[in-house]
C-alpha cells in the first residue's frame, strides 16, 4: 500500500529536507483524515514516489550519530533504534503500539504531505499512530500467501516495487543462521529493484552493534513459509481473540519455527540477513510494509467489537496490556496507557511517548483511517 496523492517526485525529494517533528502532544481534533491503502491499489506514480522518499531518507545526514557509531543516513536513524530497543520491544505488552509508531513511515508520511499539499494519504496501517504516515503494506498478505503467488506478489516487482530475492545460498551447516526456514529459495545480496545496489550501514546479526557494518541487501524467499504463516486461517485465528491478550499472543507467536504466526512468517516469509534479522529487520524497506499491515490487522480487531477498544483514556491508568508471560512464569506490572515508550533522539521531541497519546488514529496527532479494500 501507498498514499494516494498527485505530487510529483521532484517535490518529495525536495521535502525530504524538512526535518521530522515530533509527535508526544496529546490527541485533538484532525481536520481530515489520511487513508492508508493497499500497495497493489496505487497507481505506478505513486509507487515510485514511495520509493523515491525511501531513497531520499537513505541520503540525508542522521540525527542520531552521536548515539550509534553505524548510522550514516536519516534512514539509519530508524534502524538503530529499533536495534537498541529489540530487546525491550518483542513479546511485551506494548509491542503493537512501539512497532507501529516507530515506522519510517512516519516520517515518509509527513515529508510526502509536506512536499505537494495534499492530505497523504497512504497505505494500510491501523488505528494509532502519525498523521500522514506513508506506511504501505505488505500486500494484505493473504492475497498472495499461496506457493504459487508470493514469489510474484506486487512488492517484489523491480520497477513498481522493492525488488525480489537473492541468488540461492545453501545455509544448512551454518552455525550463524539461528533458524532454519523450510523453503528457503535465496538468501544472498537482491538482484533487482531500487534497492539492489543499495548499501546497509548497520547490521545483521548484530544483537545490539551498533557500530558500522556495510553490506548489501539481502533476501531468501520462502514461498512455502509465507503459505504457512500469511495465509487467511492465520490472520483469523488472531482477530478471532477475544481479549487484548489473546490477539497478541497470536500476532507476535513464538521465536521457534514452528511457534512463529504473521507477525514472524512476513520477517522470515521474505528473509535473508536483511529482515529476517531480529535486530536490523527495518534495514529492508519491506519491513515498514510489512509492520503496516500488522497495524491494520490491530486496528481491525479493535474495529469489529468497540468493546475491545483500548482508545478509552478517561482513566489515565486504564489496563492497555500486559507483558504476556510468553517463556514461563515470571513477575511483571500490567502495562497501563501511561506507560511511556522510549525513542530516544529519533525524531525531535519524542523521547518518551505514553501510549494513550497514540492510541486514537483518528485524533492528532495521527489523523488516519484504512480504506476498506
Amino acid at each position: 500500500m501507498l498514499l494516494a496523492w498527485q505530487g510529483s517526485v521532484l517535490a518529495l525529494l525536495a521535502s525530504c529536507l524538512t526535518a521530522v517533528e515530533a509527535i508526544p502532544s496529546p490527541r485533538s481534533t484532525c481536520s481530515k483524515l489520511s487513508v492508508r491503502k493497499e500497495w497493489r491499489t496505487l497507481s505506478k506514480a505513486d509507487k515510485l514516489s514511495y520509493i523515491a522518499a525511501v531513497k531520499c531518507l537513505q541520503s540525508k545526514p542522521p540525527t542520531t550519530a552521536s548515539d550509534f557509531d553505524g548510522v550514516r543516513s536519516r534512514y539509519d536513524d530508524f534502524v538503530a533504534a529499533h536495534i537498541n530497543n529489540t530487546d525491550y520491544i518483542h513479546f511485551v505488552g506494548h509491542f503493537q503500539p512501539y512497532i507501529s509508531l516507530n515506522m519510517l513511515g512516519n516520517t515518509l508520511g509527513q515529508l510526502t504531505s509536506l512536499a505537494d499539499g495534499t492530505d497523504g494519504s497512504l497505505p494500510s496501517t491501523r488505528k494509532r499512530f502519525k498523521p500522514h504516515a506513508v506506511t504501505p503494506e505488505l500486500n494484505h498478505w493473504t492475497q498472495d500467501a499461496t506457493e504459487a503467488l508470493f514469489p510474484k506478489a506486487p512488492v517484489f516487482d523491480p520497477t513498481c516495487g522493492f525488488g525480489g530475492n537473492g541468488p540461492y545460498i545453501n545455509s544448512t551447516n551454518d552455525p550463524s543462521v539461528h533458524l532454519h526456514i523450510p523453503g528457503k529459495t535465496g538468501g544472498g545480496c537482491v538482484q533487482d529493484g531500487p534497492f539492489k545496489n543499495v548499501k546497509l550501514n548497520i547490521g545483521p546479526i548484530t544483537d545490539t552493534n551498533l557500530a558500522y557494518n556495510p553490506h548489501c541487501l539481502t533476501r531468501d524467499i520462502s514461498p512455502y513459509f509465507a503459505s504457512q504463516t500469511l495465509n487467511s486461517s492465520v490472520v483469523a485465528s488472531a482477530l478471532a481473540g477475544k481479549t487484548f491478550k489473546d490477539f497478541d499472543i497470536i500476532v507476535q507467536g513464538r521465536p521457534d519455527v514452528a511457534g512463529i504466526t504473521y507477525h514472524g512468517g512476513g520477517h522470515l516469509s521474505v528473509g535473508g540477513i536483511s529482515i529476517g534479522d531480529i535486530y536490523a529487520s527495518p534495514g529492508d524497506p519491506l519491513f515498514y510494509l510489512h509492520h503496516a499491515n500488522l497495524d491494520r490487522l490491530w486496528w481491525e480487531w479493535e474495529s469489529a467489537d468497540p468493546s475491545k477498544r483500548e482508545t478509552d483514556i478517561s482513566g489515565p491508568d486504564t489496563q492497555f496490556a500486559y507483558p504476556f508471560d510468553f517463556f514461563g512464569e515470571i513477575p511483571y506490572k500490567n502495562i497501563t496507557l501511561n506507560y511511556n515508550m522510549f525513542f530516544g533522539n529519533l525524531t525531535p521531541g519524542t523521547t518518551w511517548v505514553p501510549i494513550k497519546n497514540v492510541m486514537d488514529i483518528s485524533a492528532g496527532p495521527l489523523c488516519y483511517t484504512y480504506s476498506q479494500i
